[in-house]
């Protein structure tokens, strides 16, 4: 997935690969991915999606600064 956001790009294709958490059973309408990502530039973002149900019922990327990608990580373990 790619996205932009304040003209700044993100994406799933060329970015590297941290760390993904799931919540729940593939197919169902609660469960959900959170994928954390760090950009060649050294940005970091969160690509999320799930089901109906989910906080994330839409694929989506969101931003973060270091220190909310440490904080995620640290709150992922």
């Amino acid at each position: 997935m790619k996205k932009i956001i304040c003209k700044r790009e993100y994406d799933t294709e060329v970015a590297s690969l941290i760390k993904k958490t799931t919540f729940g059973e593939f197919g169902s309408p609660e469960g959900y991915e959170e994928s954390l990502y760090q950009m060649p530039n050294g940005s970091y973002f969160l690509y999320v999606n799930g089901g109906a149900n989910s906080p994330y019922p839409v694929e989506n990327i969101k931003s973060m600064g270091k220190a909310k990608a440490e904080a995620w990580l640290s709150d992922n373990k």
